[in-house]
């Protein structure tokens, strides 16, 4: 595919391999764009060939340069911790065939066997359905044209997912049909309830007004 993935990463060593490996070789590139890593992120995304690029710490900083850099007339903006499921590809290229004017994202499947792990992504499900408002850890795969026309990624240091997905409008967000396992760790060490509990608040902030600058305090 005519296709670059632009991969944020941060001291992802651990989880960045199984990422890489789970895209194979359908991407025409993976643009991995390091925030200051000090552990072996730079070395393992050399190693497998991904072009390297230094950015601002700050996911909407590093996708903004990671999308700069991209030769792709297609993007998909994925996490250094979100492997895709089996068929990702080929979902990706129908619908790179069939909706160039609509962005897509994958379903959310947790990293974990817990039961409360299930009870999130039935409510991330409800989210996207409902709502319009899939989260990063989703991946989305975007036209640069459909990108570019709605301002393209600005360098928030926090909700510079919801404010690109708010930007394109529930109208363009397609769901595609294929996984992206996203790790449990977070989720495990601060416990469902009380991490989900949080990510809705700093939700609920973000659309009160409150600037990212200080949300990222909270995260």
């Amino acid at each position: 595919m005519d296709l670059s993935v632009v991969i944020p990463a941060l001291n992802a060593a651990a989880t960045l391999p199984a990422t890489l490996d789970a895209l194979g070789r359908a991407p025409r590139e993976v643009i991995v764009v390091d925030g200051g890593s000090t552990d072996a992120t730079a070395a393992i995304a050399a190693a497998r060939g991904c072009r390297l690029i230094a950015a601002p710490r700050g996911r909407g900083s590093q996708l903004a340069a990671g999308v700069a850099a991209a030769r792709g007339p297609w993007l998909l903006l994925l996490h250094a911790d979100t492997r895709l499921g089996p068929g990702w590809a080929e979902a990706a290229a129908a619908h790179i065939a069939a909706a160039p004017d609509r962005a897509g994202y994958f379903r959310l499947r947790i990293d974990d066997a817990a039961p409360a792990a299930r009870r999130l992504e039935r409510a991330v499900a409800w989210r996207c359905r409902a709502l319009g408002l899939p989260y990063g850890d989703q991946g989305l795969l975007v036209a640069r044209a459909l990108l570019d026309a709605v301002g393209g990624i600005r360098p928030l240091p926090l909700m510079e997912d919801v404010d690109l997905v708010r930007r394109l409008g529930r109208a363009r967000l397609v769901p595609l049909p294929a996984d992206a396992l996203t790790s449990a760790a977070r989720y495990r060490r601060d416990g469902y309830l009380r991490r989900s509990a949080r990510n809705l608040a700093l939700l609920a902030l973000w659309f009160a007004g409150v600037p990212p600058r200080v949300l990222v305090r909270l995260y």
